[in-house]
């Protein structure tokens, strides 16, 4: 009963990762501690590790036309790699009722930053930190090489603070952190959703990557629930990519903020309700 549970489970949370390029991670947690009965901190080893073999897997069949961009996932993951070691040391020492609400009022900061760009201009053209911005002819040369390179900062400094955030709430939660690198790259670099989507399971491998290590001494994993859940993840996520390909970028878009909304909604009633009781 449990296994079958847990595959159910995975193979839902795969259809998230692979259809909207992160979020697997909010629903991997909630789903490990309030339904498969674990506790948060081995909820956000076990969810790191399922999470990160499922991004592997979807950025893998979405390299190719084109399907994530290189350039601004390494830079994000680069950034996030040593804040989410940082992150993961941290867990331990946060109750695990505060973790959870921790998690809720993230979620719903960042479902609400993709409603309201959604709203605006869902289908935005990407800003490219490391290419070239578009000019016209009738400007300066030397003009032009200011605005280009007043450009490239501030989207450097975009991916410092994103990627820094991320990474650091990949290691302290357990998520590969896809929840905050999609809105991070739709609504801060105006990416299109469906570019992001690859671009977020880059970050999330690399992310997630470095929390498993910093893991490493504290695996103690019940596999009978994270195997079955890993294999069937993996099998949604391919499945995910697959609905995604049909779909506009503003349906991925409402579609993401939707799910966001109601699980932070309903980690932070569980949430607050556990710190009642507790108090």
């Amino acid at each position: 009963m449990l296994i079958a549970a847990a595959s159910a489970l995975g193979l839902l949370i795969g259809l998230v990762i692979g259809g909207l390029g992160g979020g697997g991670g909010v629903l991997t947690v909630p789903a490990l501690v309030y339904l498969l009965g674990q506790d948060a901190h081995d909820a956000a080893t076990g969810s790191v590790l399922i999470v990160g073999l499922s991004a592997v897997v979807g950025m893998t069949v979405r390299m190719r036309n084109p399907g994530l961009d290189w350039r601004t996932g390494l830079a994000f993951g680069a950034v996030g790699v040593p804040t989410a070691y940082a992150g993961t040391l941290l867990n331990h020492r946060v109750s695990p009722s505060v973790l959870m609400l921790v998690f809720a009022a993230v979620i719903l900061v960042a479902a609400a930053a993709m409603l309201l760009n959604g709203q605006e201009e869902p289908d935005a053209e990407p800003e490219r930190p490391l290419g070239d911005q578009p000019s016209t002819g009738a400007v300066a040369v030397a003009t032009r090489t200011d605005a280009r390179r007043a450009a490239h900062l501030r989207t450097a400094i975009k991916i410092l603070v994103c990627g820094a955030a991320s990474g650091f709430l990949t290691g302290l939660l357990g998520v590969g952190g896809g929840f905050l690198v999609v809105p991070a790259l739709v609504v801060v670099l105006r990416m299109p959703m469906t570019l992001a989507i690859g671009t977020s399971l880059l970050i999330i491998v690399l992310n997630a990557g470095s929390s498993v290590v910093a893991r490493l001494g504290d695996l103690d994993l019940d596999w009978a629930v994270v195997a079955p859940f890993t294999v069937a993840a993996i099998a949604g996520t391919l499945l995910g990519k697959r609905v995604a390909d049909s779909v506009s970028n503003a349906t991925l878009s409402r579609a993401f903020a939707v799910m966001l909304v109601l699980v932070g909604g309903f980690v932070a009633v569980q949430s607050v309700g556990a710190l009642l009781g507790a108090g």
